[in-house]
């Protein structure tokens, strides 16, 4: 319940900033919510990556805070993208890869055709983290608060859900070809 509490917290953050400095809420206390966020982060976090994107969120937080600045605060979808690559293509050296881990939560004796698939899904995460951390960063440079928001507090999660579907639909006829064959 905590790290779902965690996700939905992180998932509404672009828009709760988006608010708040609509409602000129300055930016040093808006940063408190990335604190807060930071800190359950690092409690809940089993792995040095999300300790060290913790430690990234609160300097975040702190740069907003002391310079009352908005820019830091909409940085934080750009380091959520880049942890996620970095996860995603760790584990591409040091298998098993995440989207392997996932499958075997399904299918524990994922045979050899499964693992690569699953290998070439989580290269395609990492490109869409690559590209989703780039369009962040350029929304956070050169669009407007409503523009940032929309992309990382909706297109960019709505371009996730459709990378999920797609996997799935493809997956499905992946495994109908391994069956018929």
């Amino acid at each position: 319940m905590r790290t779902f509490g965690l996700t939905l917290l992180t998932l509404a953050y672009p828009v709760l900033v988006y608010f708040g400095l609509g409602h000129e809420v300055e930016p040093r206390w808006l940063a408190l919510l990335l604190v807060f966020i930071a800190l359950m982060r690092a409690a809940f976090g089993r792995e040095r990556v999300w300790l060290a994107a913790a430690g990234g969120a609160l300097v975040l937080a702190a740069l907003s805070f002391w310079g009352n600045h908005a820019m830091p605060l909409k940085l934080y979808p750009l380091l959520v993208s880049a942890t996620l690559l970095c996860v995603f293509s760790i584990s591409l050296v040091y298998p098993p890869t995440v989207i392997e881990r996932l499958a075997r939560l399904q299918e524990p004796d994922l045979p050899a055709a499964g693992v690569a698939y699953t290998r070439r899904v989580t290269q395609v995460w990492c490109g869409f983290f690559i590209v989703n951390g780039s369009v962040s960063l350029l929304t956070a440079l050169f669009a407007s608060d409503a523009g940032w928001a929309l992309y990382n507090g909706v297109i960019s999660y709505a371009l996730m859900g459709l990378l999920f579907v797609g996997e799935w639909l493809i997956r499905k006829r992946v495994k109908a070809k391994a069956h018929d064959a």
